[in-house]
């Protein structure tokens, strides 16, 4: 699953997008490039997240980076809004 674009189904942060960047047996760790950077994300039970099934993003080698994954997220919901 790390990679995959996700939505948070409960919690304070509802409905807000993030890129999975690690995962355990029990939760995932998210982040959106913004208030939860790579260096601290959040922590989320898997059974609250809903995965994005239509979009994923490649591993790098050197590992993930803020500014990519705000990128992937922005277009995410830019097709999401022309599709509505």
């Amino acid at each position: 699953m790390i990679g995959m674009l996700a939505s948070s189904k409960a919690g304070h942060d509802q409905k807000t997008v993030y890129v999975i960047i690690d995962e355990d047996d029990e939760y995932v760790y998210l982040a959106d490039g913004r208030s939860r950077t790579v260096d601290r994300p959040k922590k989320k039970n898997r059974k609250h997240i809903q995965i994005i099934k239509k979009k994923q993003m490649i591993r790098p080698a050197d590992g993930y980076k803020d500014l990519e994954i705000k990128r992937v997220i922005k277009q995410y919901q830019e097709e999401a809004n022309v599709k509505s």
